[in-house]
């Protein structure tokens, strides 16, 4: 792998930039780009990488995002950005031929409402496309799906349900305030 654009310049694409430029060896070029172009200067300031480009780019307009696509030719776009605009950025890869990778699943803006139905509807136009879109990599869903895995071939002969509680450091006011969820994930 060659270029990746990131999308998003909050706390996670923060993360995801710093972390991507460690690894010039799969990572060659790195370009972060959010609505506030000096944001995305900040991450890459903070980062002590010079490795990291910057671009503004409105993630809510797919003719935007794909002159931003066709400009940088990235192989991969990372979405870190919010979760309502998943269907802008993966319409913009198809119509650009990138592959997309996010870490949540996309939300209807202001509807907080854990569903895959409207990603799943792009997969054959992805598959006709010879593209790859990788959905919810995050931590959860993601890393638990990983680490629910390997306890299941290590460590368990069965798994009907795996309860996550995400914590998020108490009552915040946002949609996805502290629970519990119960999810069904494995019967062997």
């Amino acid at each position: 792998m060659a270029r990746v654009l990131i999308i998003g310049a909050g706390g996670v694409g923060t993360v995801v930039a710093h972390k991507v430029a460690k690894v010039p060896q799969v990572f060659t070029e790195i370009m972060l780009a959010s609505r506030t172009k000096s944001k995305c200067d900040a991450v890459g300031e903070s980062g002590g990488s010079d490795r990291i480009r910057t671009a503004q780019v409105d993630a809510d307009h797919v003719p935007e995002l794909v002159e931003l696509l066709k400009s940088f030719r990235p192989e991969l776009v990372i979405h870190v950005a919010l979760p309502y605009q998943d269907l802008t950025i993966m319409d913009a890869c198809l119509e650009a031929g990138v592959n997309y990778l996010d870490t949540a699943n996309y939300e209807p803006r202001d509807v907080a409402k854990f569903e895959y139905r409207w990603q799943w509807a792009y997969h054959d136009r992805f598959r006709k496309a010879g593209l790859t879109a990788i959905l919810g990599c995050g931590f959860d869903p993601g890393v638990t799906g990983v680490f629910t895995a390997y306890a299941l071939k290590h460590h368990f002969d069965e798994i009907h349900y795996l309860d996550i509680v995400d914590c998020n450091a108490g009552d915040h006011g946002k949609p996805l305030p502290p629970i519990s969820i119960r999810r069904s994930i494995f019967v062997k």
